[in-house]
Parts: C-alpha cells; sequence; structure tokens
C-alpha cells in the first residue's frame, strides 16, 4: 500500500477529517482537522507506522478548523 493510501487508513483510527495528496515538487500534504489531542495522537501514529523510515521533514501549521471536510480522503 501506498503513503497517501496508508495514511488514510492509519486516519480510521481517530477521529479526524481532511485529505492527503500529492505535491508536484514530489512532497506529501496533509490537511487535517480534529481535537489537538487527536491531530497530535495522529501524526504520532503515522510516524510509528511502517512509513515513519520514509519521513524526512514535516511541517506543522497549526490553524483554526473550518469545518469544511467530513471523512478522511485521498486526494490530488
Amino acid at each position: 500500500m501506498g503513503f497517501r493510501y496508508t495514511v488514510r487508513e492509519v486516519a480510521c483510527g481517530f477521529d479526524v477529517a481532511g485529505f492527503v495528496r500529492n505535491v508536484t515538487d514530489g512532497r506529501v500534504e496533509l490537511v487535517a482537522e480534529g481535537e489537538e489531542t487527536e491531530i497530535t495522537e495522529f501524526l504520532a501514529g503515522i510516524k510509528s507506522s511502517q512509513l515513519g523510515s520514509h519521513i524526512r521533514t514535516v511541517d506543522v501549521n497549526w490553524l483554526l478548523a473550518t469545518g469544511e471536510f467530513k471523512g478522511f480522503e485521498v486526494t490530488r
């Protein structure tokens, strides 16, 4: 299973909504909404999964939730 689809599977274990997608420069963008503790645990879950060794850099930006997401998806 690929990176984005594995992130989606990890998201199923948390109360988060949003998306994960590839960016044209080769990076992956993850946008997630939820309670801060859920987001923190979700990110830790990604890092502790088999994906952890593939993650080189993480940039986190905390913003106010918009409520626009329903569920968690892989997008393009």
